[in-house]
């Protein structure tokens, strides 16, 4: 769900760039490969690389990719998949809502993932892949049964028999117990591994946990907005409680959009509604904290991406899953795997953090 370095970059020193980044992914692969980087997602058997690949942008028209979705960007996006994967990185997130089955050459997220799934699939038949998608509480979506319904038909979607994570994509505005009841059935039905939530605040979350347990079954996860620069989940108590109940907390959005990568500057903006979240006046503030991930970088051979990415790593029991839209921005996300800042580090830039004002989240958080 979010971009970074062009792979058309002709300076010198993005073309050096870049060849480190493939280096540093190449050696944390053996890393990963091991195992040592996998966790559990709370308290269920499902163990997922530290890192994770976000899909919203996979076959959008409406927020990414310039509104144009085409054979370009699809290939591009293919070989995000193919990279993450000889990276070491296994987990992909994916929602029945990204991408689009109906606007003018878009295409639905989880198809494409399903799509890449099987055409890896016939070349590396023991390929490890671990499947995260998410129910949408739309309106007219009542009861359990709406989300067992939801779930074949994401599998559908997706070619595949089960998906190892299963996400109530945000709070609905009535029928949440149902909601959670059709994620206890899932579970109970084989269709998935584990079960998690999306957007939950506190109350909300602590309910579902709630519920879930009379049943037997563990709240895996709760995906939440959460960067070096959106700490709302620290603030309003949803890491707390996720660390008090043995939830992992996911973090969408870590890079927030592209604005930590270094790349824009108020002279240099995001594009599309992202331009509109991230104007040049924050940007312009963001500036120092830029300056100061940069100089931290640079001690570990680390680009902004990799530093940002691994600060959530160090918050423990947190999974960034950064967006890839091509194979150098998947290469690059690998290479925040395999070392760790220092403590200090950690607390110096959660404080010059602080001193920015954070953007407007997702609504849905404060339902």
């Amino acid at each position: 769900m979010s971009m970074h370095v062009s792979g058309a970059c002709s300076s010198v020193f993005g073309y050096r760039r870049v060849s480190t980044i493939r280096a540093v992914a190449s050696e944390d692969f053996a890393t990963v490969k091991t195992g040592e980087e996998k966790v559990k997602l709370g308290a269920s058997d499902l163990k997922v690389t530290r890192v994770g690949i976000g899909a919203w942008s996979w076959g959008d028209n409406t927020y990414w990719n310039n509104f144009e979705w085409d054979d370009r960007k699809m290939k591009a996006a293919k070989f995000a998949f193919d990279t993450s994967i000889d990276n070491g990185i296994t987990l992909f997130d994916t929602a029945e809502v990204y991408g689009s089955s109906f606007s003018l050459g878009a295409v639905n997220s989880e198809t494409l993932l399903g799509r890449f799934i099987k055409e890896r699939k016939e070349k590396y038949p023991e390929m490890e892949v671990a499947v995260a998608t998410k129910f949408a509480a739309l309106p007219w979506r009542l009861g359990r049964q709406s989300v067992l319904t939801a779930l074949k038909d994401s599998l559908s979607r997706l070619g595949l028999s089960s998906v190892d994570l299963y996400q109530l994509h945000w709070p609905g505005v009535w029928g949440n117990e149902g909601y959670i009841d059709g994620l206890g059935d899932a579970v109970e039905q084989g269709l998935v591994k584990a079960v998690g939530v999306s957007n939950y605040s506190e109350k909300r979350l602590r309910d579902a946990y709630e519920k879930l347990k009379k049943r037997g079954v563990p709240l895996a996860s709760n995906q939440v907005n959460y960067s070096l620069i959106y700490r709302a989940p620290e603030e309003n108590g949803v890491k707390a409680t996720c660390d008090e109940l043995g939830i992992t907390l996911i973090a969408y959005s870590p890079i927030a959009q592209g604005a930590l990568t270094g790349k824009y500057t108020s002279e240099n903006t995001l594009t599309g509604p992202r331009g509109r979240i991230y104007t040049p006046e924050f940007l312009r503030k963001l500036q120092p904290l830029l300056n100061r991930i940069k100089e931290i970088g640079e001690g570990y051979n680390k680009t902004h991406t990799q530093v940002v990415l691994n600060w959530l790593i160090a918050q423990e029991k947190v999974v960034p899953i950064p967006g890839a839209k091509n194979a150098e921005q998947a290469a690059e996300f690998a290479g925040a795997l395999g070392w760790r800042l220092t403590d200090e580090q950690v607390n110096e830039l959660r404080s010059l953090a602080s001193e920015i004002k954070p953007v407007i989240g997702f609504p849905v958080e404060k339902l």
